[in-house]
């Protein structure tokens, strides 16, 4: 354990009945323990009757041991007390002190503890990771990318309309509402719903329909315009619906991080398209692998997420499961509803689907955590890492059945086209010559 001594010294005598109250605040790292030098003044007479006690408004974030009164301790009138307050988890806490001689409180202080998370080298690591390979997977689409389509596609938007209104009208509104009936008394997880809400569509929307076998012209020109029109949506949703709960956080729209979120994601297309028009034997590689990366990039982000964040999930709760289940899943229920209301192929309908339920996590836990101190910062983002979570996993339900679909398809077409052949198969005949040798008993 780590120690940090914190001098609290109190010169000077107090009178027999009063109370000298302190309130102090210290910040903790998790798993960390500060000693603190505690003085109480104490009669030069006798030592009799003399106690430290000390109670914590929630041991689940901090504990403290106070010592026994030794004589050998008091100098000049003056016990040095030392006590510890261990940091369990993220948090806030506040942590009663008294000293009491004969019955009657000679101290009494307060301390304010902020429980907060060490910064760690696989936090910088995962987000490098993260950022390196979907780079390349965005190169990959934009080998694969049909630019034709997408213009077409922008000269009558029906598509991305839809997904823009699901988007940025839906999403917004059933977060507010669900996370206001899920946290009525928590803000700070009402904001992490919110905040998740208003986020723009998530690249792994473009990876998801292109396995679901969407319109993947169509997720990538949806994805472009939300990134893109979430510099202005983004902002309008926090200063109208989300104000009251956003007033609280004193939360900066991050305008830079969005803006290089687009850029992140137009660049690696542009570098696709010129190796499309310039190197077609490597795009047409990178295309035969972009299913199987897809998958390995999935499972990579799902696995790694966790480990970093394995702490957070002692802050689930079924509020929080629910949550990270609800936002998504009523955003693929509404697009797709939506979508075969309006007549959408199926490819674009499961497109439009997946984009609505896709948030664009990355940029609400950027916003959690860079505009909120911590531990807020932390807490808050437990229900986009439960979005992040549970999001793809109605989405990996599909993809197995559609894999067993395919399978049956195709050994059923392969069985077809065998009894096809059987059936194409001349059938033998017996010549006039061969018939006058069969050997018939009745003509005996």
């Amino acid at each position: 354990m780590r120690y940090l001594i914190l001098g609290l010294l109190l010169m000077g005598a107090v009178q027999a009945m009063g109370q000298d109250m302190e309130s102090v605040s210290v910040t903790i790292e998790m798993t960390s323990t500060i000693s603190s030098l505690y003085t109480v003044p104490v009669p030069l007479t006798e030592y009799k009757n003399i106690s430290l006690s000390a109670s914590t408004s929630n041991d689940k974030i901090v504990t403290v041991q106070v010592p026994v009164f030794n004589e050998k301790d008091v100098q000049n009138g003056f016990w040095n007390a030392t006590f510890n307050i261990t940091a369990v988890f993220l948090g806030y806490a506040e942590v009663s002190v008294n000293a009491t001689v004969d019955g009657m409180v000679e101290r009494m202080s307060i301390f304010k503890v902020t429980v907060i998370r060490p910064q760690r080298p696989i936090d910088i690591i995962f987000t490098a990771s993260v950022a390196i390979l979907v780079s390349i997977l965005y190169i990959n689409f934009g080998c694969a990318m049909d630019w034709e389509i997408c213009r077409k596609t922008l000269r009558k938007p029906i598509g991305p309309t839809i997904g823009f209104i699901t988007q940025f009208l839906f999403m917004p509104v059933i977060s507010y509402v669900v996370g206001y009936f899920l946290f009525p008394d928590n803000h700070e997880m009402q904001l992490g719903m919110f905040f998740t809400g208003v986020s723009p569509s998530g690249g792994a929307s473009n990876i998801w329909t292109l396995l679901l076998g969407g319109n993947i012209n169509l997720s990538i020109t949806m994805t472009t315009i939300c990134t893109i029109a979430a510099f202005g949506m983004m902002p309008l949703w926090i200063f109208t619906l989300g104000r009251r709960i956003f007033e609280r956080a004193h939360l900066v729209v991050p305008y830079s991080r969005i803006a290089m979120f687009a850029i992140a994601l137009v660049l690696p297309l542009a570098i696709g398209y010129f190796i499309q028009k310039k190197l077609p034997r490597l795009s047409r590689l990178m295309v035969r692998i972009m299913k199987p990366f897809s998958a390995i990039l999935i499972i990579f982000i799902v696995v790694f997420a966790i480990i970093t964040n394995l702490y957070l999930f002692q802050l689930f709760s079924w509020q929080i499961i629910v949550a990270g289940m609800g936002l998504p899943w009523l955003g693929y229920i509404f697009g797709y509803l939506v979508s075969l209301v309006m007549r959408q192929p199926t490819p674009d309908t499961r497109a439009i689907s997946i984009e609505t339920g896709i948030q664009n996590t990355g940029i609400a836990i950027f916003l959690l955590r860079f505009s909120l101190d911590q531990p807020a910062a932390d807490l808050t983002t437990v229900v986009p890492v439960s979005c992040a979570i549970m999001t793809p996993l109605p989405l990996i339900l599909l993809y197995i059945v559609r894999l067993v679909v395919n399978r049956r398809q195709k050994e059923e077409l392969h069985y077809s086209k065998e009894k096809l052949e059987d059936n194409d198969k001349p059938v033998p005949t017996i010549s006039n010559s061969d018939a006058s040798t069969v050997h018939n008993p009745m003509l005996q």
